[in-house]
């Protein structure tokens, strides 16, 4: 029954639904994913991208760190290889398209949840689907927020942490031998000390760990591009030519081709199932439109660049032949990669894999506690209950291969999908006007646009929330052209 279902929502209807509605963000916006690609990069590349923080917010290169921490997991590796060994190399292409297309997905939830979070007691902020379901559609519309809630806490604090660590326990036994009970352990005492410091100690450890990660990683797939640089236009052609069923016996066909690589970029970059804008809402940024720029970025980075870096070092490999089946999974890109630098490159993988399997736990343990919050409140007693059921299941997961678990998060992550995209659509007219605000500001000459809210003209947003005198290094005609709204 969990197949069923799991085929029924990822190979039909989800496909569908949000390439559609990707389509449709994509067109609206005029490419915005396109107009601000330059735009990310100097964000990224300023002092303002670091500039918050403020009484304890978080700064938007944290909120980016801990959106990366969660898109990029085992499936950027083990996903990738299974996709190219179901789908054949066309797959990879067509994983591209569904990787800019979700960029103005996620653009348009990312700037939602920023401009409906909530100021917290504590200094920090919370939002996501359900705050902007709540606030933005109305009490009426409450009851929407609350399932997506219980969806998310279910899919991601309890499911998929389960079989992260179990991912994390077995590259590590792999790799060094390590008994799966110590690693266990480990697992279980590492997530507690870094959860029970809340979202401001997960976004020092994602400030520090991702880009180590993320970056050692993309420095290995240079590595083998230049060693098999007369080999890469030929590995582009066959991605191209198989993507459009030039190519005899690749994979399972043009079909396999398009399901798999569709399937593999909409389960990695995440965009549209909402989860993103969990973390996206805790920055401190001047207007939600710049961190829907920063967020629609790290779509770039799962998909464009880490899932590609798999791609190639696979296709670039000795190991794979178009239409076997006799390796897949991790163990496809392990020993892709051993057969460009040697039995290293075994180690190297699982090492990565380990990395990315810890940073996308932490980053699901907070997309849980932010439910939790939700649901039931700021409630100290709860929360400490959650917390200590997340460390049960991390050492639990570790020892436990938990596939029957992981079949029903997809289901609930299928479901969630559905309503966040519906919340989305009811949602666009507003968020069409905080991009074409965040518009006119470039075009005035603002180097950095500020919100608002007074003059945004629709109801539900948190006047707490954006305090203007916070933004020290706000230029005078950001201000000036704020006024036109």
């Amino acid at each position: 029954m969990l197949d069923f279902l799991n085929d029924l929502l990822w190979s039909k209807v989800l496909i569908v639904v949000l390439i559609g509605l990707g389509l449709w963000f994509t067109l609206a916006s005029r490419f915005v994913q396109f107009r601000y690609f330059g735009r990310m990069f100097r964000i990224l590349g300023s002092g303002q991208v670091f500039a918050g923080g403020s009484d304890g917010h978080l700064s938007s290169f944290q909120a980016l760190m801990l959106s990366v921490a969660g898109r990029v997991g085992g499936g950027n590796i083990a996903g990738v290889a299974v996709a190219i060994t179901l789908g054949g190399p066309g797959a990879v292409f067509w994983m591209w398209l569904v990787g800019l297309i979700g960029m103005a997905t996620s653009f348009f939830e990312c700037t939602l949840a920023q401009a409906y979070k909530r100021a917290e007691p504590d200094g920090t902020y919370r939002g996501g689907p359900a705050y902007y379901i709540a606030h933005g559609l109305g009490d009426r519309w409450k009851w929407l927020a609350g399932l997506y809630s219980v969806l998310l806490l279910v899919t991601f604090g309890f499911g998929f942490n389960g079989v992260q660590s179990y991912s994390v326990a077995t590259s590590l036994n792999d790799a060094f031998g390590v008994p799966v009970v110590a690693i266990a352990a480990g697992i279980a005492v590492l997530v507690g000390v870094i959860i029970a410091g809340g979202v401001r100690r997960i976004a020092r450890i994602a400030d520090v760990l991702v880009p180590v990660m993320a970056l050692g990683y993309i420095a290995m797939a240079l590595v083998v591009l230049a060693l098999n640089l007369d080999a890469l236009p030929a590995a582009l052609m066959l991605i191209v030519k198989s993507a459009f069923g030039l190519e005899p016996a690749i994979g399972g066909g043009i079909g396999a081709a398009i399901v798999m690589g569709v399937r593999r970029g909409l389960f990695s970059n995440e965009a549209g199932l909402g989860s993103a804008p969990n973390v996206a809402a805790v920055a401190e940024v001047p207007h939600p439109a710049s961190q829907g720029v920063v967020q629609a970025f790290s779509v770039f980075i799962d998909t464009l660049i880490v899932c590609s870096c798999t791609a190639f070092i696979i296709l670039l490999g000795d190991v794979y032949r178009p239409g076997a089946e006799e390796i897949g999974g991790v163990a496809l890109a392990q020993a892709s990669l051993a057969s460009h630098i040697g039995e290293g490159g075994r180690i190297f993988v699982s090492i990565a894999m380990m990395l990315f399997g810890f940073t996308t736990m932490i980053y699901n343990y907070y997309l849980g506690e932010n439910s939790l919050v939700w649901i039931g409140g700021n409630n100290k007693p709860l929360i400490f209950l959650y917390r200590v059921a997340v460390i049960a299941l991390c050492g639990w997961g570790a020892t436990s291969d938990l596939g029957t678990i992981f079949a029903f998060a997809d289901v609930t992550m299928g479901l969630l999908a559905l309503v966040n995209l519906f919340a989305l659509v009811m949602l666009f007219k507003p968020a069409l006007r905080l991009m074409r605000d965040y518009d006119s500001q470039i075009e005035a000459g603002a180097s950095e646009p500020v919100f608002n809210p007074e003059k945004f003209g629709y109801h539900g947003i948190d006047s707490k929330a954006w305090k203007g005198d916070a933004w020290d290094y706000r230029p005078d005609e950001a201000v000036a052209s704020n006024a036109r709204i």
